[in-house]
């Protein structure tokens, strides 16, 4: 993992780091500094004037947009472009994905923010399996039409799934032990004793991201992939429709994060 990146994990449990600091610490990365800067100018965080210095991004974005969007940044640029994923297809996903599963922990009362960087991670492993057999990843993104049906596709060639192998690497990643549990049990949530949610959240985000690509829509991606998941949660899928709705683009900063 890239220094800055680890260093911006670690602030997640740190009361004393506030947006100054947050600042410097991404300043030490011109790459990083100079994405951060396009991303706060873009249309979709709406600025007032141009954003021209990082204390000027760390103000009209606010802790939280700012130490996830370096976060997605610097993810994105640890990976090299593999064959078999199309990278802004790929990462365009991702942060879909991430995005997803920040409304769906708001709507159940959970960390909204670890919920994002875990769905930002999520498909991480599949980069790995890539990197190994291309050519089997690429068999499988060809038949995942159906939302939420990567999981069986890579179980039936692979034996394991990306969120498998995505937890070996948060595991050597030194993430938490509870984020590392929750990729280990995402591919099959409901299987697992004791029930852990952000493994649900997870799974869910990803069927959302696969019905956006796919143009589906999200109550009838989520009804048909995982109804017994959706009355377990409890969700709301009216609800969820109109916060979906409300997010517009959730991957609009993929652009600026890739170039």
């Amino acid at each position: 993992m890239p220094e800055v990146a680890a260093k911006l994990l670690k602030s997640f449990d740190d009361d004393r780091i506030g947006l100054g600091q947050l600042a410097e610490l991404i300043g030490k990365d011109a790459t990083l500094s100079a994405k951060v800067l396009r991303l706060a100018n873009s249309a979709r965080y709406c600025p007032s004037h141009t954003i021209s210095s990082l204390p000027d991004a760390a103000a009209a974005l606010g802790m939280d947009t700012l130490r996830n969007l370096s976060l997605a940044a610097c993810v994105a640029g640890a990976f090299p472009d593999v064959k078999g994923l199309p990278r802004d297809k790929f990462w365009r996903h991702s942060l879909a994905t991430a995005n997803y599963a920040k409304i769906l922990s708001r709507m159940l009362q959970m960390d909204a923010d670890t919920a994002y960087l875990a769905g930002l991670m999520m498909r991480c492993g599949q980069l790995m399996m890539a990197m190994s057999d291309p050519d089997q990843v690429a068999e499988v993104e060809a038949h995942a039409q159906e939302p939420g049906s990567r999981y069986s596709l890579e179980m039936s060639r692979f034996g394991c799934t990306h969120a498998d192998v995505t937890a070996t690497l948060a595991s050597h990643w030194h993430f938490p032990d509870a984020l590392v549990r929750a990729f280990s049990d995402a591919g099959e949530p409901l299987e697992t004793k004791p029930f852990c949610r952000m493994a649900a959240v997870l799974h869910l985000a990803e069927v959302l991201a696969d019905a956006a690509q796919a143009q589906d829509s999200p109550a009838h991606a989520l009804s048909a992939a995982v109804p017994e998941l959706i009355e377990h949660m409890h969700l709301d899928l009216a609800f969820l429709e109109e916060r979906i709705t409300a997010a517009g683009d959730v991957a609009a900063d993929a652009d600026q994060l890739l170039h």
